[in-house]
This record gives structure tokens, C-alpha cells and sequence, in this order.
């Protein structure tokens, strides 16, 4: 699956892509607000990361620039995680304040919507207002509700504030076949 927007590429990631991701992600500011990369970041996680991809109903797919020879800066994907679908992303910090994780995330919601999602769930940590400010602005709205994630980068607990992106508001039928979060 490849997602084009107005700056950037997102693409699957592959096997050679593992040097440049791992340049891309290894930054404890980055690392320290994901749940499932570990800090320090190396080449071999990128390899098992990268080798895990699996889920077709929930792709993760690599943030590039096409018109830096397809730079790898982030990645955005969709996870299922605890009954719902999860949208995720991290934007290396060169990269920061371009707004490039937004149009990432707002390129992945057709694509979910496509692959048969109603709903899509964000959980930035509280520490982030960046992310939440990210997800606002995709169009996810907060739930009121909150639950923390272990993050392998600060072997610790992390307070998340829950958000919500509906995707069927106003355009899916309800005879339409949805997909429901594994």
C-alpha cells in the first residue's frame, strides 16, 4: 500500500530500508513517546520491526520525501490494540514543526476507510501536547477518557489521553461491510 499526499510519501518499509530507519528513529525524544520501540534504537530492531509487518488491515508504513531521493523521516500506521484500531506515528526531530505528522496521519485516514475501518483511536502521551495537537488536527476529537501504555523506551507507564476519529459521520451506508478492530 502506498500513500501519496501533498509533501510526502508513505510506503512500506522494506528490509534495506533498516540503516536509514534506524537513523531516522534513534533520538531518546523520539523514542521516549512510542510504545513498542526500545531505547537505545538499533539497526537489528529496524530489521525485526520491519520483518513483523504483517497485518494488511493495519499497515505501518514509512513517512518519506520524495523530493529528497525518498528521505525516510517517520512513520505512520494503524495497530490493533485492544480491541480497536490504533493510529500511531513519529516524525524525526529535524523534521518537527513542518507539520508533516499531521498530513501523515490525515493520508492514512482514507486508507483506513478503504481497508473497511469505522473508527480509529489515538493515544499520544500526556506529555506530548506535539502529538495531541497532531491528532486535533486530523480531525480526532478527545473521548474523555484515558489509558496508559508501557513505553519500552522508559520502561515506564505512560498516562494517554484517548482520542477518537469516527469514520463513518457522514459517509459510510449502514449496510456498508465494515471492518471491527481484531
Amino acid at each position: 500500500m502506498f500513500v501519496r499526499t501533498e509533501r510526502l510519501f508513505l510506503r512500506p518499509p522494506w528490509l534495506e530500508d533498516a540503516p536509514e530507519l534506524a537513523r531516522a528513529i534513534s533520538d531518546e525524544r523520539v523514542v521516549r513517546m512510542l510504545a513498542h520501540a526500545p531505547w537505545p534504537y538499533h539497526e537489528d530492531h529496524a530489521r525485526n520491526w520491519i520483518a513483523a509487518q504483517a497485518d494488511p488491515y493495519a499497515p505501518d508504513l514509512l513517512v518519506t520525501l520524495p523530493e529528497e531521493r525518498g528521505r525516510i523521516i517517520g512513520s505512520c500506521g494503524l495497530r490493533h490494540q485492544d480491541g480497536e484500531l490504533e493510529a500511531g506515528y513519529w516524525i524525526e526531530p529535524g523534521s518537527w514543526g513542518r507539520g508533516y505528522a499531521t498530513e501523515a496521519v490525515r493520508g492514512m485516514i482514507p486508507l483506513a476507510r478503504l481497508l473497511g475501518h469505522r473508527r480509529i483511536v489515538g493515544r499520544p502521551a500526556a506529555d506530548n501536547p506535539a502529538s495531541e495537537r497532531v491528532l486535533r488536527k486530523a480531525g480526532f476529537r478527545p473521548t474523555g477518557r484515558a489509558r496508559p501504555f508501557h513505553s519500552l523506551g522508559r520502561s515506564a507507564r505512560i498516562e494517554a489521553p484517548e482520542y477518537a476519529l469516527d469514520l463513518c459521520e457522514t459517509d459510510c451506508p449502514d449496510d456498508a461491510p465494515m471492518r471491527q478492530a481484531a
